[in-house]
């Protein structure tokens, strides 16, 4: 679990620096103030769970079991939160309407509050 971990991590982390690249030069041009900002939070929030993942699959504070919930929320709360601003921030310009992913975002957001919160519990609650 470890390395899917980890390549998840290093996924995250290339993809991040590719969009936040594309979003400084090329969507510069075509999105808004505002649109270029939300979208760059969706990249920066995509690099610190990059980063946040190479700890959790490197550490070894946290149990294999502890560490696969943690993956598998962190996952879905970071694709559901960078991903929905990265649609919604680009919508005008895609002419596509993303409207419904609205509350996409702060579910998402929610589960990457979780998943902190779960790491502090058991690094906090881990017997020596």
């Amino acid at each position: 679990m470890e390395k899917k971990i980890i390549l998840t991590a290093l996924c995250f982390g290339f993809v991040s620096i590719v969009l936040g690249a594309f979003g400084a030069h090329a969507l510069k041009k075509i999105l808004d103030a505002d649109q270029l900002s939300s979208f760059e939070v969706g990249v920066r929030y995509m690099m610190y769970h990059a980063l946040f993942l190479l700890f959790v699959g490197t550490t070894q504070l946290l149990l294999p079991e502890q560490k696969t919930i943690v993956y598998y929320l962190t996952v879905l709360g970071t694709l559901f939160f960078s991903v929905s601003i990265f649609l919604l921030s680009t919508s005008k310009a895609t002419g596509m309407s993303f409207k419904y992913l609205g509350p996409v975002t702060p579910i998402g957001g929610l589960l990457l509050i979780i998943s902190w919160s779960m790491v502090f519990y058991y690094v906090i609650t881990k017997k020596a």
